[in-house]
């Protein structure tokens, strides 16, 4: 069992950054994939990126390349996603998410493979 815990939202203009933080408790966090995902009002949940256990491999949703980068720190059991140059659209309540197995090679990017969930963060970018 993993618990999520997303903090770091909040409003910013257009252009601005904001760094969230996802902090997980149980025992298993340093061995699985972890990702976030955001959705929109009257938008479903979608994939924005992701980063196996090892931190070695991310992927990334193509609006989110170059601009978004995700990290995580398994010694503190925490994972972070750093927004830059964020845009109006980027608006959204973002969700960190963690999957159930271990040691997978590459994170998955689909919303189904992943068993835990945080409650979610509001992201709001002003014009």
């Amino acid at each position: 069992q993993i618990e999520l815990v997303e903090s770091g939202g909040g409003l910013v203009q257009a252009g601005g950054s904001l760094k969230l933080s996802c902090s997980a408790s149980g025992r298993t966090f340093g061995s699985v994939a972890v990702g976030w995902f955001r959705q929109a009002p009257g938008k479903e949940r979608e994939f924005v990126a992701s980063i196996n256990w090892s931190g070695r491999n991310q992927d990334y949703a193509a609006y989110a390349h170059g601009r978004f980068t995700i990290s995580r720190d398994n010694a503190e059991s925490t994972m972070f996603l750093q927004m830059n140059s964020l845009k109006p659209e980027d608006t959204a309540v973002y969700y960190c998410a963690a999957e159930r197995r271990a040691f997978r090679g590459m994170a998955p990017t689909t919303p189904a493979l992943y068993a835990y969930w945080g409650q979610g963060t509001q992201v709001t970018v002003s014009p």
